[in-house]
């Protein structure tokens, strides 16, 4: 039953080999192995018969790249690796949701493969078209952010890092369902205040988010919307923000550096509903009239030694746009 449901999504018979695919593509196989591993793919055996003409397709696309240029074996791979992390937490979630769709619908469990090969002729290319669409626009936009960096790969940013409080005792209280249904919110909603204030979303963690910005003044505004947004949120609770600005290192859609960490620290060290900003940052915000900034005494920051935090909150009340 798993190889007739792999085959409804994969839409191809598997004929070949490892070593057969590797032959084609005119490669060793330790290279189609590092290839392979990159995607995030298991291991087979040499004589099992699991691929398809789309694996000997995808393994000289990427060859083909390395011999004319494009990328060097290293770049190709980190290319690839991106890929596969990417695609395997869509894929994971994607199949979450399928399922979801199909217990709401009261499909037995004993049917579900049945329904998921009969779906999917009609909902793999439609998802397969958004996907391509969705990467090209983000591909447009990164491509714009970090074009005309100084230093590839480093860059000034506004760091954000938001958590819900009691997070962990509350998961204890509730049932599992009420808890995924209380991790999406936060993630949808935070997602949305982010990415329309000109922010993006790093990453979620289930009960926290990793955001970046250009500009201070708007990292603050996005940590503060974010608190007003799910204090209005029932169920939902209280949130804390750290903010830091400075150098940040980025790879492969992550971030990382001191800045990062301090803004995860600071977040820690947050009153309960509050917006938490290093000093760097403070200082920036203290010419833009929208916000007031209010010292707090020196902390000792771990690993970080101390430093004089601010909080941050808003000049004037505004309505958000966003609503619970």
């Amino acid at each position: 039953m798993t190889d007739e449901l792999a085959g409804a999504f994969l839409r191809q018979h598997r004929r070949y080999t490892s070593r057969q695919v590797a032959a084609m593509a005119g490669i060793p196989m330790y290279r189609a192995r590092r290839f392979w591993r990159a995607f995030g793919f298991a291991n087979v055996a040499d004589d099992e018969v699991e691929f398809t003409d789309s694996d000997v397709e995808a393994l000289l696309t990427l060859i083909a790249l390395v011999r004319d240029g494009t990328y060097d074996e290293e770049h190709a791979l980190l290319v690839t690796r991106s890929l596969g992390r990417a695609t395997a937490r869509l894929a994971e979630s994607q199949a979450v949701i399928g399922v979801e769709v199909l217990d709401q619908a009261g499909v037995p469990r004993e049917e579900r493969a049945d329904i998921w090969r009969t779906r999917a002729d009609r909902v793999v290319p439609d998802l397969e078209r958004l996907l391509v669409y969705a990467w090209r626009r983000q591909l447009a936009a990164a491509a714009g952010r970090v074009v005309y960096q100084e230093e590839t790969g480093t860059v000034r940013l506004a760091v954000g890092f938001a958590d819900l409080v009691g997070f962990t005792r509350l998961s204890r209280q509730i049932s599992e369902k009420e808890l995924a249904a209380l991790v999406e919110r936060f993630e949808s909603r935070s997602a949305d205040v982010v990415t329309s204030a000109q922010g993006r979303v790093v990453k979620t963690l289930g009960d926290s988010v990793l955001f970046v910005t250009d500009t201070a003044a708007t990292a603050a505004d996005i940590a503060l919307r974010l608190v007003e947004v799910h204090s209005r949120s029932k169920g939902m609770p209280a949130l804390r923000v750290g903010l830091a600005v400075g150098q940040v290192i980025g790879r492969m859609g992550d971030v990382f550096g001191t800045t990062v960490n301090l803004a995860s620290r600071l977040t820690a060290l947050a009153p309960t509903g509050a917006v938490l900003v290093d000093p760097a940052m403070a200082e920036e915000l203290a010419g833009e009239g929208a916000f007031t900034l209010r010292s707090m005494d020196r902390l000792t920051v771990r690993g970080l030694g101390e430093l004089a935090p601010s909080v941050v909150t808003r000049s004037v009340t505004r309505d958000s746009a966003f609503t619970s």
